[in-house]
Formats: C-alpha cells, structure tokens, sequence
C-alpha cells in the first residue's frame, strides 16, 4: 500500500472517529467543541501540506517503510 492511500485512510480514519467521540461525550450540544478540535487539527493539516507539499504523516510512514508509489 503506498503512503497516499494509507495517508488518505488515516486522515478519514480521525476525522469520522473525532466526530464520533464530539458526539459521544458532547451529544448534539455543540457549544464544547474539544473532540472538533482534533478535526480541525486534521483538516488544516491536509490543507497545508497541498500548498507546502510537504506532510508530516508521509515522513512516518516513509520511516515505518511504507513506499511513496507502486513503483518504488
């Protein structure tokens, strides 16, 4: 599996389970926002890295020896 798509499950992956964790320890009362947080933590990430092309969960996992396309 190459680190695009294993970057792009990761970031799904926090994202619905910080919405899951907003709604079940905040219910629908959005005024504490603490599990949103992490999605917006996620979320500017992902947006940073398309400007900066650089990101920091594609440096893990090219150190864990994941391969950056199907060719290399």
């Amino acid at each position: 599996m190459t680190i695009q798509r294993m970057i792009r499950i990761i970031a799904g992956t926090f994202i619905l389970l910080s919405l899951y964790l907003s709604y079940r320890y905040n219910g629908v009362d959005l005024s504490e926002p603490t599990w949103l947080w992490f999605t917006a933590f996620v979320g500017a990430n992902l947006l940073q890295s398309g400007f900066t092309q650089w990101c920091l969960m594609e440096t893990i996992l090219s150190k864990l020896g994941f391969k950056h396309s199907c060719n290399g």
